[in-house]
């Protein structure tokens, strides 16, 4: 079983992943997409983007990362997976999920799942550019507007060359309204011949549970549960390995909020510092009590000294 930490653009960024990561229970995370056109990027957006690209494509607690690209220019793509593996990407993940209507209108994203040729030509021209030791993947949902194409879309990208299949549960229009339709999910695996991971809608051990008698997958994919729920990675491994599920407590976390927020302060301007972390911070209001408490006295909060202030009170005492 492998447990995976989705690409989210805007949201799961070098910070979000290191920290996630050292909570534990993850095999691997993703970068947020590099949006390739129609040009050979430069070193500088790779490395804005997956700065682990220094430190051996490693997050500091030792997670292997792999970096995305999204866009609809076969050869294009194929330079720019190329280029990212001379730069140490040790996968290249390819994007046919992204629902944003600005990146579908430019030709990316789940708007390819309209044309299965095509999602067959990208990867493949991409498996020809890259080394063979490097697997290519890719990342879909199940259609457009519908899942009628679902299968062909599978095979288009098994039988092109990925190595794997991320799965998520819904079409684009589905967004990520619930549910997630995850018997989809094993029905793409009885056509191809490449491991598939579920993705969608996976909050809780006990969701993960009916995700996996749902779609027979035994790997996962986890987003916005994830971030939400810190350590669900962890939860989810324990249950499976037949430990006791111990949840990670608000005394657990504060460090790891208190982390993120200075990383934030010295990678962002102080204008935008604080929107990360009320963006992290609302997120968790969903599995902790003590952080709406919490988001409520810093929502209207823009300074960074006095959010400094209110978090430093809250740390655990040693």
């Amino acid at each position: 079983m492998q447990i995976a930490l989705a690409p989210m653009e805007g949201l799961v960024d070098e910070i979000l992943r290191d920290v996630l990561t050292r909570v534990g229970g993850i095999d691997w995370c993703v970068t947020e997409f590099i949006r390739v056109c129609d040009r050979l990027l430069p070193e500088t957006a790779y490395h804005k983007l997956a700065p682990e690209l220094a430190e051996g494509a490693l997050t500091s607690a030792g997670t292997p990362m792999r970096v995305q690209l999204l866009g609809s220019d076969p050869v294009c793509l194929a330079d720019n997976a190329a280029f990212a593996c001379s730069l140490g990407a040790p996968v290249i993940d390819l994007n046919f999920g992204c629902p944003a209507k600005t990146v579908n209108k430019s030709r990316g994203g789940a708007v390819l799942l309209k044309e299965p040729e095509l999602l067959h030509a990208i990867v493949r021209e991409v498996r020809r550019a890259v080394p063979a030791q490097i697997p290519v993947t890719a990342k879909m949902r199940l259609g457009f507007d519908s899942p009628d194409a679902a299968l062909e879309c599978a095979q288009a990208l098994a039988e092109g060359g990925a190595a794997q299949l991320v799965v998520h549960a819904r079409t684009k229009v589905d967004g990520y309204k619930p549910p997630a339709h995850w018997e989809w999910v094993a029905r793409v695996q009885d056509v191809v011949a490449v491991p598939v991971f579920a993705n969608g809608e996976i909050w809780s051990v006990d969701d993960w549970r009916r995700c996996r008698e749902i779609s027979g997958a035994e790997d996962i994919m986890l987003g916005r549960g994830l971030v939400s729920r810190p350590d669900l990675a962890r939860q989810i491994a324990a249950a499976r390995a037949g430990d006791e599920v111990v949840p990670m407590c608000w005394d657990e976390l504060l460090p790891l909020l208190q982390d993120f927020w200075q990383q934030a302060r010295r990678k962002l301007a102080p204008r935008y510092a604080p929107g990360r972390l009320k963006q992290w911070l609302a997120m968790l209001t969903r599995s902790y009590p003590e952080a709406v408490a919490l988001f409520a006295e810093i929502r209207r909060e823009n300074d960074c000294a006095r959010i400094d202030a209110l978090l430093k009170p809250l740390q655990p005492a040693s």
